[in-house]
């Protein structure tokens, strides 16, 4: 049986919610991902999403600290093998990527809508639009979320309507890293941070079971290790890092001693999966996935849209692949609601570093009425380290869509589809294609 194929249930109406169908978690008896019959995009919410605004002015007049998370033991390298996302078909379905010569995947961020359905069923239809392809080769085998899944506080009432309803039909499964939203706890409550996403997403080790969140929707919860961790499939390891909940900067590390209660331990992993990859000489793609972008684009000195650049994260980065002596193919974000794509040229690699926040939650312009529009490709002088040059190369500030990321033996390639193309269209708006031996940004060859 094919992941397209793992699918049970479907709703007695199409197109209405079900009520919730389970107060405590149901045992499954394996993995399961979409409904069986596809069903009309809902019009509104189950739950109407209360306002935020008095809740922000009060954390608007606080200063916010980073928050603890859950520290996985025993190793400093939490792996999560693509297999077992599959249960018992998960070696068969992994033989078949091998021998079909390369694996394909979605990625985009900051999917959670507090208006409605719309703009993020845009997005997932076009996404589940290209489970339809010819080749079994170019079927996606996963949707990896880039953070930021509920909105505003990470909310266990909202993921119905902003996660498990969306993706009723993706036939596959969806795995994640959490966003500043997902672990920011809103004020004058007493809900441990990161708890629905940790209940949704992190279940290693705990049977296979559906949350009370999923509703009478089918799909299970995920059994990644933890907030922190290595997807590893065939082709490509994804090494996921929790940059945690301040609007800016991201944080993956106690920083000069301002928050000791973080440690080191998201460094340490870092190095440990790149020295993992260096001494096995894994060949695929390393990709690095971490919410809060290490660059935004500028705009009249100032740093474009409502985000900045994480810069500091960024030198941990760099300090993990400088110990380990590897680095990554390139690197994956969120946070900034748009799609923006630079290029960094150091130590003769070419490393791209995507942002694709739009999938769902806002689109944000990147200048303001009346400031200077934006071209590319552009030298990014203020982003670099002074041992590096940083070059804006692509954005989209106007529409919600995805990226398709496809990797075989020889190159990885990164793909931009707008959901306003429609689910016919298969041409992406964007694209960067890297050579995996020499790290160089080269012509895609199309398999033979």
């Amino acid at each position: 049986m094919s992941h397209k194929e793992k699918t049970h249930h479907r709703r007695k109406h199409p197109g209405e919610a079900p009520p919730p169908a389970n107060d405590r978690p149901l045992p499954a008896d394996s993995p399961t991902f979409a409904e069986g019959t596809p069903s009309p995009d809902p019009k509104k919410f189950r739950i109407k999403h209360k306002s935020d605004d008095a809740a922000y002015k009060i954390l608007d007049s606080e200063k916010q600290s980073p928050r603890p998370f859950p520290i996985i033991g025993k190793t400093a390298e939490p792996v999560l093998q693509l297999a077992d996302a599959f249960g018992q078909e998960g070696a068969q379905i992994v033989s078949g990527i091998q021998k079909a010569g390369q694996i394909v995947f979605h990625a985009v961020g900051d999917t959670g809508n507090t208006k409605g359905p719309r703009d993020q069923s845009l997005v997932a239809d076009k996404m589940v639009s290209d489970f339809n392809d010819q080749s079994d080769a170019a079927i996606p085998m996963f949707f990896f979320h880039l953070g930021d899944v509920v909105y505003s506080f990470g909310e266990t009432v909202y993921y119905y309507d902003q996660f498990y309803d969306p993706y009723r039909d993706y036939p596959a499964p969806i795995f994640a890293i959490a966003g500043n939203h997902d672990g920011m706890v809103a004020p004058q409550t007493s809900t441990p941070s990161l708890q629905a996403f940790l209940n949704n997403f992190c279940g290693a080790g705990e049977p296979i079971h559906r949350t009370p969140e999923a509703g009478g929707l089918p799909r299970t919860a995920q059994i990644q290790p933890g907030v922190y961790y290595t997807l590893d499939a065939p082709f490509v390891r994804i090494l996921s890092l929790y940059s945690n909940c301040l609007e800016d900067p991201g944080v993956i590390s106690d920083e000069d001693g301002q928050f000791p209660y973080l440690g080191q331990t998201q460094v340490d992993f870092l190095k440990a999966a790149l020295e993992r990859a260096k001494s096995e000489k894994f060949a695929g793609a390393l990709l690095v996935a971490v919410h809060h972008p290490p660059y935004v684009a500028e705009s009249g000195g100032q740093y474009a849209g409502r985000h900045g650049a994480s810069l500091r994260m960024l030198a941990d980065i760099d300090d993990a692949c400088e110990a380990a002596g590897l680095w990554p193919h390139a690197i994956l974000s969120g946070h900034a609601h748009n799609y923006q794509r630079f290029t960094r040229t150091k130590g003769g690699r070419q490393t791209p570093f995507v942002v694709a926040g739009n999938g769902g939650h806002a689109c944000v312009p990147l200048t303001a009425k009346g400031e200077p529009t934006l071209r590319t490709p552009a030298v990014q002088a203020t982003l670099s380290d002074g041992h590096d040059t940083v070059v804006f190369e692509n954005y989209d500030d106007q529409d919600f869509g995805y990226l398709r990321i496809m990797v075989n033996a020889a190159q990885l390639r990164i793909e931009y589809h707008p959901a306003s193309d429609g689910a016919n269209s298969k041409t992406p708006d964007d694209f960067v294609t890297v050579d995996l031996a020499s790290r160089q940004i080269a012509h895609y060859r199309v398999p033979q």
